[in-house]
């Protein structure tokens, strides 16, 4: 539970930072509840298209990095999942992650293994130095 709010605060804290790196750039908006909206609406963009991240966060024995990977199900082999990172339309990258023995799979919002993710799924991977997180759901044909 501890790496999948670890995954949430990553986005959140890229999204701050965001808001802050273009505070100014806009007008001033009158009431800052508009401003919050627009903060919020900023960080679910945000965390709508982000594709890789790495977060290196403070632990009670030093620092620890937590990566995670987002696209579509290319290939799996074994422990071996190759995502194609990007969008739909368009790729960032494609890489291959060893999946150790002990991740916890989650497949359109059920417990699940790693040998049932099929090609062209949607899925993110969050890795942590003791855990690691799969979630995988079904792209929806129009």
């Amino acid at each position: 539970m501890k790496l999948v709010l670890v995954a949430a605060a990553c986005v959140t804290i890229g999204a701050a930072g965001s808001a802050i790196a273009t505070a100014g750039a806009a007008g001033t908006s009158s009431t800052s509840t508009t401003s919050s909206a627009k903060a919020a609406r900023g960080r679910a963009l945000l965390a709508r298209r982000a594709v890789h991240g790495d977060v290196v966060v403070a632990t009670k024995s030093g620092f620890e990095t937590v990566t995670f990977d987002r696209g579509f199900v290319q290939s799996l082999s074994g422990r071996q999942l190759t995502i194609r990172e990007g969008t739909k339309k368009a790729t960032y990258k494609t890489v291959t992650l060893t999946i150790p023995s002990n991740a916890k799979v989650r497949d359109d919002r059920q417990p699940s293994t790693l040998s049932a993710l099929t090609t062209g799924q949607r899925v993110a991977v969050v890795q942590g130095p003791k855990r690691t997180l799969v979630v995988a759901r079904t792209v929806a044909t129009p």
